[in-house]
């Protein structure tokens, strides 16, 4: 028998992170970031996609120039989780990034320092209900603050950079605020984020910054994150480790799991968001889905898909999925496309091979199908969709151009 966390948690305040919320009582979510270049999109979605799929409930992507946040135009309305656009000196990116439709932004105090900028994308993230991030980090605090505390990165020093961020958002109105205080040096991040907590309700993101690679930086990253969950501090949690990003999501997953934080899952299943291009009604595809699994030890990771444009490729790690396209689901085994079966039939046909690769394996379960014509069905499929719906039918270009506007 499972034994859940018995360790009271902090009271603190709530934000949505698009439908994902963040303190309040919520389930501590897990975070990661993309290490792509996020101006290639395709890339950049692959990987949002193994994410998801290794237990990231939010993905933050790097939006460093306009490139990057017309990138973002693109990943936002296919992604399968919601995105966090990081923003560093430009607070121009942070308004494009806002216009990309991203679902929160990270901003580093020390990076953009000038209150009438903070406070400029402050009230835009307002006017948007676009939740902030306030990202500290020990290793870029303002100059001042080094000076003030003795030349020194202090857990104090930290936390005062949060609180004059605050202050800046409180002047144009603007609440929805999650906060981290992270270091690379586990005692100094844990005794920063022991201070925040006391001066402030907003949720809290935990982190040991440049905890480097496995296995050190993984160690570094459960002492630190952990210490502070057992105390009750903590909403949502990222690994950052000198690796693969995928395994910065599984890692943080696992933790919680072990602290009894997050439920043990059967079938991970993912689902694309449903964008224009979709087919199917993705919500009741996927909560039929849910059901179907709700009883079935199966521990796999399957995938609902809205289109077969997009979905296998973007999905291609997943052990199991399915896509819609012209009113008939293909299915897909680790990115091979290996059957077409009827609309109204997805549902019990993901359950069916789910319980078939479980029971006999991924090669045995290929070896039944012929993929070639399961991959010409789907190609035949893919085509007549771009033939009908065009290359844009989220209407990036639309969205890229005002972000153009927005920089020049």
């Amino acid at each position: 028998m499972e034994v859940q966390a018995t360790f009271p948690r902090r009271v603190t305040s709530q934000v949505m992170v698009g439908d994902v919320p963040v303190g309040g009582g919520a389930p501590i979510t897990v975070q990661s970031m993309t290490v792509t270049r996020t101006a290639d999109h395709e890339a950049t979605l692959q990987q949002i996609y193994d994410l998801a799929m290794a237990g990231a409930d939010i993905v933050r992507c790097t939006c460093n120039d306009l490139d990057a946040a017309e990138g973002l135009a693109r990943i936002v309305p296919r992604s399968p989780v919601p995105i966090v656009a990081d923003i560093h000196h430009n607070h121009r990116m942070a308004l494009a990034a806002l216009e990309a439709g991203v679902q929160c932004l990270r901003l580093n105090p020390g990076n953009i320092r000038k209150p009438d900028h903070i406070r400029t994308v402050a009230a835009e993230a307002r006017d948007r209900g676009v939740p902030i991030r306030i990202g500290v980090n020990g290793g870029s605090l303002h100059p001042d603050l080094y000076r003030k505390h003795g030349g020194m990165v202090t857990a104090e020093a930290m936390v005062e950079s949060a609180l004059t961020e605050i202050g800046y958002f409180a002047e144009v109105g603007f609440d929805q605020i999650k906060i981290s205080v992270k270091a690379s040096s586990v005692p100094l991040m844990v005794d920063a984020y022991r201070q925040l907590a006391e001066v402030t309700d907003y949720p809290l993101h935990l982190g040991v910054t440049e905890a480097g690679p496995p296995p050190a930086g993984m160690i570094k990253s459960s002492a630190g994150i952990g210490a502070l969950l057992v105390e009750g501090i903590g909403d949502t949690i990222r690994y950052s480790l000198t690796a693969d990003p995928v395994e910065e999501a599984r890692a943080g997953r696992q933790l919680l799991e072990a602290l009894g934080l997050r439920e043990r899952r059967n079938v991970d299943l993912i689902a694309c968001p449903s964008c224009g291009r979709a087919e199917i009604d993705v919500v009741a595809v996927a909560e039929a889905a849910m059901a179907a699994f709700a009883d079935r030890k199966i521990p796999l990771q399957v995938a609902i898909m809205g289109c077969v444009v997009n979905g296998p490729g973007e999905a291609r790690d997943a052990d199991l999925g399915i896509a819609a396209g012209n009113k008939r689901g293909h299915l897909f085994i680790k990115g091979r496309n290996a059957a077409v079966v009827a609309e109204d039939e997805m549902v019990d046909a993901l359950v069916e091979w789910a319980e078939l690769i479980h029971e006999e394996g991924t090669e045995a379960a290929l070896a039944r199908v012929d993929t070639e014509k399961a991959a010409r069905e789907a190609e035949k499929d893919r085509k007549r969709m771009l033939a009908d719906q065009g290359d844009d039918v989220n209407h990036s270009a639309a969205l890229i151009e005002s972000i153009r506007l927005h920089g020049s």
